[in-house]
């Protein structure tokens, strides 16, 4: 058997540890990532003769690793000249594979029974055998499920949480015969589970999954990296150590040529120590790995820390949690007592404190007893991803800070054509604009041209987007109205939809590896004004509503704003549609935008009251970016959301002249049959401008509407309007409407469930589904009978469930709910 050793990935997620090296070789107890994997290959199944596939910084993982008879093996390097993709690489060396061969990545931290492996791949007689585990959070993996036999019968590549079908993830690890090989194209693109495995399975070929048990890590980030070790120190995995191990009365110290230690010193736990490290009298080690030529002053406290080469700690310092990178240089009585991450070539100076867990960049100075409270670059966690569904959002000032913004939009800009013309708008919190500067100026040094809508309703700004074939993107900035705290960047495709996730990585890359195009002052981007989109999408909206029919009856409205943005908008339609209106909260107030949870509670109170006395045809309230609304129904009666879309499709199909596509996510009720309306449920994302365009409404269950004759983005102003002239044009009202939805019963629920749960309460769910009528386009959905079903899914940010119940009554949610919060509990504490 041969091996083949992936070396070629950028680390990108793992930055900033991985500044000067490629990740493989980020060091385990002194040793490269990868030296661990070519021991156990070597070891375990006795190969002798590997192939390591290069990319990144090629030359540090050959100069390190030579020709392998240093590692008593035979290494041949191969480096494609361009990015093939994981199965396109592997091909690219197919003359050195030539009997069966194992790939294993050069970034894992595995004590996987690899002679096990080989076994099952022999007995089942496998072509392709894919070693199965399972992890807590599997969304960075491709999640597989293998029926009794271990065949794989279905697998989905990084999923969102939504999507996970199994807890049980592919974990980079196969073996394969030859012949694959000729499956996979010559110098292409070609990817294990996105390209190969599917035309495998539709070539005939079987896949086969072993399932295995053990230890198993993808080194994805640094807080990653630093569970290795803390898993290292607890015992979860044992692997080999350098130098000569000394006993202690409270710990082991494996310690190499040229380090000694003094009489007076505290050993706990584990400790490394490289070689040629200096230690002075009164120093306490609890769990830490120090690499070579490092310096600890006397009475230097460190516990459960990494350390790399050639730093100095000095007297009296006290660090904790730590991972710190090469050439560093710590002065006295630094204190670092809750995590640290440093990365390469700082000098902090004496007296110096951290107070919480920050990540340090590279050649960074910090001075004389400051404090450093917040991270000096993203956030208080470790993010693998800064995108949230083509956005990033943040706490304003904090982790969105004006530097974050500035780098967030080079990096943005780098990814456009040098020369390119965008729009960027915002809401007119001060937060949003602050950071909009901040966006602008970064946008200008990539050479990007920048129209400045300045303050606008996103919803504008994305339909004159849509419309102008010169712009290439959007960007807006507004305060969140989930948390008031955080502020959001929106990115917008010049389709005026989110980027999709392909976009967002793109752009990811060039943030942590600060790759940004520096333009010369002659190519720096220039500022527009624009033309008044105001002008233009209220002309827009007319000209798409029907006015005769409101000409013809007189409609009664009342709107709450909700102090946003759209108050120079919505009076001014509703004037020239000749709709009789109050318009409410029509002002600007940071306080009130702040607090948006107490203001839509107090409006829908007002709307209801207002509605009901003075006999209005109904009420809407209008949330201040103009994407999302709320109903009153004439008589004051508030319209559940999910209830208005029912609303929606009963009047889209009494209006119908032809057969009408509707899009709708999972979780919207479908007990309600519509003889006009073709409706499909899916997942809304990573969708092109021309999919959507099929159908003549986007609905959602939290009051968002697109009508694709005036655009694909959700707009609350232009739905009004739009629902008005079908509420007229089938002659009836809110509340007749309402009545005539059969009775039912349907519920959204959060349910808490820690991350490390959610992959196995994705996996039990599909076991309870096996013998019902079932689905997992968006989690997973399982009918109880032919209208009630329950449906999972993941919450993508936060530790919880979704959980959606459409069920005949009352009742019977209630049993449905408190059927399945009972198996969760059980799940979780199995």
């Amino acid at each position: 058997m041969k091996a083949i050793v992936l070396a070629g990935g950028f680390g990108t997620r793992i930055q900033p540890l991985t500044n000067s090296m490629p990740k493989p070789m980020l060091p385990i107890l002194n040793r490269p990532m990868m030296e661990h994997i070519i021991i156990k290959l070597r070891d375990d199944l006795g190969i002798k003769d590997i192939a390591v596939l290069l990319y990144f910084k090629p030359e540090i993982i050959k100069d390190y690793f030579g020709d392998g008879k240093d590692f008593g093996v035979n290494i041949t390097y191969f480096k494609p000249e361009d990015d093939y993709g994981t199965a396109g690489a592997v091909g690219f060396a197919r003359e050195f594979l030539d009997e069966t061969f194992i790939i294993v990545s050069g970034d894992l931290v595995t004590d996987f029974d690899f002679p096990q492996i080989a076994n099952f791949h022999k007995e089942k007689n496998s072509k392709l055998t894919i070693a199965l585990t399972p992890v807590e959070n599997p969304l960075q993996f491709g999640v597989v499920i293998a029926n009794e036999e271990d065949k794989i019968e279905k697998f989905l590549e990084k999923p969102s949480w939504g999507e996970v079908f199994s807890d049980t993830i592919n974990t980079g690890i196969y073996l394969i015969e030859p012949e694959i090989l000729d499956y996979i194209p010559i110098e292409s693109n070609f990817d294990f589970a996105q390209d190969l495995f599917p035309l495998l399975m539709k070539s005939g070929i079987d896949l086969w999954g072993c399932p295995i048990e053990g230890y198993w890590r993808d080194v994805g980030n640094p807080q990653s990296y630093r569970e290795v070790y803390q898993d290292i120190f607890d015992g979860e995995i044992k692997l080999p150590f350098k130098g000569q191990k000394h006993k202690f009365e409270n710990g082991v110290a494996y310690i190499e040529e040229g380090t000694t230690l003094p009489e007076l010193i505290r050993i706990n736990g584990l400790v490394v120590l490289g070689k040629n490290i200096t230690v002075e009298g009164g120093v306490s080690l609890d769990n830490v790995v120090i690499g070579d030529n490092s310096h600890l002053g006397e009475h230097v406290e460190l516990d459960n820390c990494t350390i790399w080469n050639d730093t100095q700690i000095g007297y009296k310092s006290v660090i904790s949690k730590a991972v710190i990178c090469n050439n560093n240089k710590f002065g006295k009585n630094v204190k670092a007592k809750h995590g640290l991450i440093i990365a390469e070539n700082c000098e902090v100076g004496d007296k110096a404190s951290f107070e919480k867990d920050v990540i340090v960049w590279t050649d960074k100075t910090i001075d004389n007893s400051a404090v450093i409270s917040n991270n000096i670059i993203w956030g208080g966690k470790y993010k693998s991803s800064i995108f949230q569904a083509g956005s990033v959002i943040g706490s304003t000032n904090i982790e969105l800070s004006c530097e974050m913004s500035t780098k967030l939009a080079e990096s943005f800009g780098t990814t456009l054509k040098k020369g390119s013309k965008i729009y960027i708008s915002r809401d007119y919190h001060k937060s949003s604009r602050m950071l909009k500067r901040a966006f602008l100026s970064g946008m200008l040094s990539t050479g990007i041209n920048v129209i400045d809508l300045e303050v606008i309703p996103s919803n504008v700004m994305r339909h004159s987007l849509a419309a102008q074939n010169e712009l290439y993107a959007g960007v807006h900035l507004r305060q969140s109205l989930v948390n008031p705290n955080d502020t959001e960047i929106i990115f917008y495709t010049s389709e005026a939809l989110p980027i999709d996730t392909n976009f967002a990585k793109s752009i990811e890359r060039i943030f942590f590896r600060e790759n940004f195009r520096r333009v010369i002052y002659t190519e720096i981007g220039d500022i527009e004004q624009p033309s008044d989109l105001t002008e233009d999408y209220i002309t827009d909206v007319k000209e798409m509503i029907d006015t005769n029919i409101f000409k013809k009856s007189k409609l009664k409205v009342a709107v709450d704003i909700m102090f946003g943005s759209t108050a120079n908008i919505y009076p001014k339609i509703a004037n020239a549609l000749s709709i009789d209106n109050i318009i409410l909260n029509a002002y600007k107030d940071d306080k009130k935008l702040s607090d948006l949870s107490e203001t839509i509670v107090t409006s829908q109170q007002n709307m209801s009251t207002i509605v009901k006395s003075m006999g209005l045809d109904c009420g809407f309230l209008i949330y201040p970016n103009g994407q999302r609304m709320q109903t009153i129904a004439d008589g004051g009666e508030r319209i559940d959301d999910y209830i208005l879309l029912l609303v929606v499709l009963e009047l889209l199909n009494k209006t119908a002249t032809e057969k009408t596509k509707v899009f709708l996510p999972a979780w919207a009720p479908d007990f309600v049959k519509y003889e006009n309306l073709d409706i499909v449920q899916n997942q809304f994302a990573n969708f092109k401008a021309s999919e959507l365009e099929e159908y003549t409404l986007i609905g959602d269950t939290d009051g968002g509407f697109a009508f694709s004759e005036f655009g694909l983005n959700k707009d609350a102003i232009y739905a009004s309007f739009k629902i008005l002239e079908l509420l007229k044009k089938a002659d009836t009202t809110f509340s007749e409407v309402v009545k005539q939805i059969p009775p039912f019963a349907y519920r959204g629920e959060n349910i808490h469930c820690q991350s490390k749960f959610k992959g196995k309460m994705m996996r039990k769910f599909m076991e309870d589904a096996k013998d019902k009528k079932s689905n997992n386009i968006d989690g997973v959905k399982i009918w109880i009978d032919d209208n009630s079903w329950i449906l999972m899914v993941p919450d993508e940010h936060t530790d919880f469930l979704n959980i959606y119940i459409q069920a005949a009554n009352k009742t019977q949610l209630q049993e449905i709910y408190d059927e399945y919060n009972n198996k969760i509990t059980d799940w979780i504490n199995e």
